[in-house]
């Protein structure tokens, strides 16, 4: 079976179960694990590249959805070339992947008709499914078993553990910083499993836009700056569009030094494996006196 995933966290799972041989093609975004960028690249950007700044980034976004085109190309060449017979691919967002109905048509294009799976998580529990999924239809289902299992026991000790505390302290996840939007999905569910409350995300529904007086109005405890697709250093870079706010500093979360800046690219975003970190690391920020420090350096930072 040759594979083609359009999407990073269906790579990882696929990787994740052994199949790295099996996969001939990869979007341009995919880049974990390392070997994943030597596959066959498919698809490009259509965004502008001097597009920098989140609202830059908004903006573009936003004018090729209104116009109804994908801000994603297909090169259908090098799909034919590599021929794949599953195509892993989602419907849930047109921003992090290329648009269902534009891979449906490049496939008319290809021999044999691949089989397209779309893959539609929208809570943990939905992530860990996805991976049995891929699993039966690639007859790893073993493997995808045992995958599932470990994942389930490092949830269960996260969960477990937070439970020691009585305190939950209120939490606000960014995941986009200009406009502001909360963390929708699986990330208020996570923050719940790690100890914490998030009274402006709504667990399994959409990410969404929210005033920075609301943001400031709920007063978090805890925030967690974790822009989508940005690692720490890319969303470091707009810190200011923080810290600039007259009322910054009155936040109770600003005040004891809580607001923290993770790789939400590798842990937050993608519905795949490594999501479990994701929430060791909330677990780690939320509720230190019960966790240890033990994620890389580079998936968290303060913010100064």
């Amino acid at each position: 079976m040759r594979i083609c995933s359009l999407l990073p966290s269906n790579t990882e799972i696929v990787y994740a179960l052994g199949l790295g041989d099996r996969l001939v093609a990869v979007t341009h975004e995919c880049d974990y694990p390392p070997e994943a960028t030597k596959k066959a690249i498919v698809t490009s950007s259509a965004l502008p590249h001097d597009a920098r700044r989140s609202i830059e980034i908004h903006n573009a976004v936003n004018y090729h959805l209104h116009q109804g085109s994908s801000i994603y190309h297909i090169d259908t060449d090098t799909l034919k070339r590599v021929s794949p017979d599953l195509i892993l691919t989602q419907e849930l967002c047109e921003v992090c992947a290329v648009s269902y109905s534009l891979v449906e048509k490049a496939c008319r294009l290809l021999d044999g008709g691949p089989k397209i799976v779309s893959l539609e998580p929208n809570t943990l529990e939905d992530i860990l499914s996805n991976i049995q999924q891929v699993g039966r239809l690639t007859d790893r289902e073993a493997e995808a078993q045992e995958v599932v299992a470990g994942l389930r026991r490092r949830i269960d000790k996260v969960a477990s553990t937070a439970t020691q505390s009585a305190y939950r302290p209120r939490v606000f996840c960014l995941e986009w910083i200009d406009p502001p939007m909360a963390a929708g999905h699986w990330v208020p569910e996570m923050v719940s499993l790690a100890g914490g409350y998030d009274g402006l995300g709504k667990a399994g529904e959409n990410t969404y836009t929210l005033s920075w007086e609301k943001v400031r109005d709920y007063a978090p405890e805890i925030m967690v700056v974790m822009p989508c697709g940005f690692s720490v250093a890319r969303a470091l870079e707009e810190r200011e569009i923080l810290t600039q706010m007259s009322w910054w500093g009155e936040l109770p979360a600003v005040k004891e030094g809580k607001v923290f800046v993770v790789d939400a690219s590798s842990y937050f975003n993608r519905p795949g494996p490594r999501i479990v970190g994701g929430l060791e690391i909330l677990a780690q920020i939320i509720h230190p006196e019960l966790f240890s420090p033990t994620s890389p350096k580079e998936a968290v930072a303060k913010l100064a």
